[in-house]
Formats: structure tokens, C-alpha cells, sequence
């Protein structure tokens, strides 16, 4: 949405979420295929750092240089109950047996998806709120 311009439209802006950079998810599954001895454990790949939606249009905004103008649509927030307030993953037990932790810093993985995806922008739909 803010590589399209206009207005940011989305719902709860308080939730957080743990972001990881998609390499580094990659690198995560890969690994877990190689390990013996995994099958049927969960791993969680994760940074351990929460950012909320606000701050993450926040630091979209200084990666572009623009500020960002955000409208909260009620059909975009979601009912109390099915919100998820908090995801942050607990990695400790994929650094323990897989050896993995992310490589790429929050930021730079932040930079790096904005410039793919003004590569791709023909592939987004940015003005359609699809469930």
C-alpha cells in the first residue's frame, strides 16, 4: 500500500508480530531437513523482537522516506477474541538442535522486501482486502 501511495488501510494497529526475514525461514527449513531425528518436533523461527503494526508502518515510512498516512477500517479489525495481541517466537530450541538463527536484521530485511517488491508491484493488488 505505501509503495502504491494514498492512504495506509488496515485494522488493529497495536498487535505485535515477530518478523523474520524469508531467507532466514528458508535457511530454517532446510535445516530441519537435514538434522536427524526432528520429525515430528516444532520449531519456531523467529527473531524474538515484537514490533507492532504501528511501528512497523513507522519504519516502512523511514525506509521510503515518506510519512505515512494510516486509516484503521473496521473491516479490516479483527473480533477481541480471534485477535492475536502478541506473536514472538522462543527460537532456543532451533538455535539447540538446528543450529539456526536469523541472519539479516529487521531493517535490512525490511529494505530488501520494499525494493523487491517495487520490482513487482504488477503482481499486488494493493486497494483489495482479501480475507
Amino acid at each position: 500500500q505505501a509503495l502504491a501511495g494514498g492512504a495506509i488501510r488496515l485494522g488493529s494497529l497495536h498487535p505485535t508480530r515477530d518478523f523474520t526475514y524469508v531467507g532466514d525461514t528458508v535457511d530454517g527449513f532446510l535445516r530441519a531437513g537435514e538434522v536427524e531425528g526432528v520429525e515430528g518436533r516444532v520449531f519456531n523461527l523467529g527473531s524474538g523482537r515484537e514490533i507492532s503494526i504501528d511501528g512497523l508502518v513507522k519504519m516502512i515510512g523511514q525506509v521510503l522516506d515518506l510519512r505515512l498516512q494510516v486509516e484503521v477500517e473496521q473491516q479490516r479489525v479483527r473480533p477481541a477474541p480471534s485477535e492475536v495481541e502478541r506473536l514472538i517466537a522462543d527460537a532456543s530450541l532451533a538455535r539447540q538442535v538446528l543450529g539456526w538463527q536469523p541472519e539479516v536484521p529487521f531493517e535490512q530485511g525490511l529494505a530488501s522486501t520494499i525494493d523487491w517488491l517495487r520490482g513487482h508491484l504488477e503482481l499486488y493488488r494493493p486497494g483489495v482486502y482479501a480475507i
